[in-house]
């Protein structure tokens, strides 16, 4: 039960990124949202994290105006932007992966811990961006327009590369401040406390 308020809660909050939003001249516009996927998955764990941000495109894809800039749609999944949205479940996933389910007992901040947080992170938007910037050429060249790597980069990559450093650093204090915390609540040992009481 708490497992499930807590995949609900991220997946509002993955949602709410999207009135943060500032548009570029190209078609990706800066998001928190990435941030919000990726630290699902260094909070929750990979099942839950993904399970967060699985959620979350259900939501977007069934019309609810979840995404970057308020929008929805299945349209927006297959867009340009589509592979940059698949990579918020991946990246997500991935982080959960290496992170881990947080467990109570990380209170100490230990090198190994810190190391695993760090990769986390860099894996969880690597992973947007492999997915992102290739399906934004396929999608791009199908509807005619005469789009190369540089282009992507220029495009997808470059202009975000001050924004996403700073949301990289942020993601790793909240993932070492907040796994605690979540540890203690995701601790097996919550799920039958109300069975006990």
């Amino acid at each position: 039960m708490i497992r499930s308020v807590f995949v609900a809660m991220f997946a509002a909050l993955i949602s709410a990124g999207c009135f943060i939003s500032v548009p570029l001249p190209g078609l990706v516009p800066i998001s928190i949202q990435n941030m919000f996927a990726i630290l699902s998955g260094i909070l929750l764990g990979n099942i839950q994290g993904a399970a967060a941000t699985g959620l979350f495109l259900t939501l977007g894809a069934l019309g609810i105006p979840v995404f970057s800039g308020m929008t929805g749609g299945f349209a927006v999944l297959t867009g340009p932007t589509g592979g940059f949205l698949a990579g918020y479940f991946f990246g997500s996933l991935a982080a959960g992966l290496i992170a881990g389910r947080p467990v109570p007992s990380e209170k100490k901040r230990t090198v190994p811990l810190v190391v695993k947080i760090i990769l986390a992170t860099l894996a969880g938007y690597f992973i947007n961006y492999a997915l992102g910037i290739p399906w934004f050429i396929s999608v791009m060249t199908g509807r005619g327009k005469d789009v190369d790597l540089a282009f992507a980069l220029k495009a997808c990559l470059i202009p975000f590369i001050p924004g996403d450093s700073i949301k990289i650093v942020l993601t790793i204090i909240l993932g070492l401040l907040l796994r605690p915390t979540v540890g203690r609540y995701l601790s097996p040992d919550n799920d039958r406390l109300p069975a006990e009481a």
